[in-house]
């Protein structure tokens, strides 16, 4: 979220509901053992070459979703939240150059247990409850607006499905004035997130913010 999207997507949740929040934070911090080293070598070596910049992202598919949040990221989803391997990140973060920062792996929570997954400690990742997030577009400026999201629950009270998300659903929530006007609008599922740092970061890899990076 981050991205890194955790910022911009705690402060979002926070302003849903009580019950759409991060309510699992690392339990694991500090040094990184010589597997997560490796891991984090791996991805240095690897999406810098795919995804330097955030047009890069953006031609395999990835969406800009969220502002400049408090690390100074800009946050990218592709809307798979299953990732398989270390070369397919569910999302990528930009400086507002559109340099990249860090990138965000992810798997599905559906049994509240943490993963074991890429040589990284269990602890090191964060637990994030169903939302959904939409993107609007001004018809007259094309000026975007992000960093917008409802809850499921609100989502489901409109008649819409929150797996399935369609613009036609905010046209009735008031969110937005037409389907034209809804640029992006997609399902954020309960996942385990990982967040990396791929620029290097004196506070460690898996630290919340870089002091090399300013907002």
């Amino acid at each position: 979220m981050r991205r890194r999207a955790l910022f911009s997507t705690l402060a979002m949740l926070i302003s849903l509901c009580a019950s759409v929040r991060a309510d699992e934070s690392p339990t694991s911090s500090g040094r990184l053992s010589p597997s997560e080293t490796a891991f984090v070598k791996s991805i240095q070596a690897d999406l810098p070459a795919r995804f330097a910049h955030a047009a890069d992202a953006e031609k395999a598919g990835y969406v800009r979703y969220t502002n400049v949040d408090a690390s100074g990221a800009i946050s990218y989803a592709n809307m798979q939240w299953t990732s398989q391997d270390i070369r397919h990140p569910s999302q990528l973060w930009y400086d507002k150059n559109g340099d990249l920062l860090g990138a965000d792996f992810s798997v599905p929570n559906t049994d509240g247990k943490r993963p074991h997954l890429f040589g990284v400690s269990p602890g090191r990742w964060y637990a994030f409850e169903d939302h959904v997030h939409y993107v609007l577009r001004d018809t007259t400026s094309g000026k975007m607006k992000y960093d917008l999201a409802v809850s499921p629950a609100r989502f489901r009270e409109a008649g819409g499905d929150p797996a399935h998300p369609t613009a036609a659903t905010l046209v009735r929530m008031g969110k937005a004035k037409s389907e034209s006007q809804v640029a992006t609008v997609f399902d954020f599922p309960a996942i385990w997130d990982l967040i990396v740092w791929v620029k290097p970061n004196p506070d460690g890899a898996f630290a919340e913010k870089n002091p090399l990076v300013k907002s």
